[in-house]
């Protein structure tokens, strides 16, 4: 069993940046697919970015070229870097393990609580 634990997100302006971090505890995840998702009230959970242990990497469209998503095996942590952020991102951004590259949430087995992103001015 693993435990993943989100940090970082809160407030941020329209154009800023926030990154978010996410440690995991339990079993070895080096050889496991990581990635994040993030869901809004009344609309489907959507992958934001995965990663693999060799670092081959899916990002969502709308946020190509914005965030970035990296990887600590040793430190068992993943990161997400988000910058230029806009007021759709908003969303509750969850930490996830255990999946695959399509960063399809239906295919992940563990998950973090989520932590709050807000983008506004």
């Amino acid at each position: 069993q693993v435990q993943l634990v989100e940090s970082g997100g809160g407030l941020a302006q329209p154009g800023g940046s926030l990154s978010l971090s996410c440690t995991a505890s339990g079993k070895s995840l080096h050889y496991h697919v990581m990635g994040w998702f993030r869901q809004v009230p009344g609309k489907e959970r959507e992958g934001v970015s995965c990663i693999s242990p060799d670092g081959n990497t899916y990002y969502l469209p709308s946020v190509k070229g914005r965030f970035t998503i990296s990887r600590d095996n040793a430190k068992k942590m993943i990161s997400l870097q988000m910058n230029n952020l806009k007021p759709e991102d908003t969303a509750v951004y969850y930490c996830a393990a255990e999946g695959d590259l399509t960063c399809s949430g239906w295919n992940f087995e563990s998950w973090g609580q989520g932590t709050q992103v807000t983008v506004s001015s």
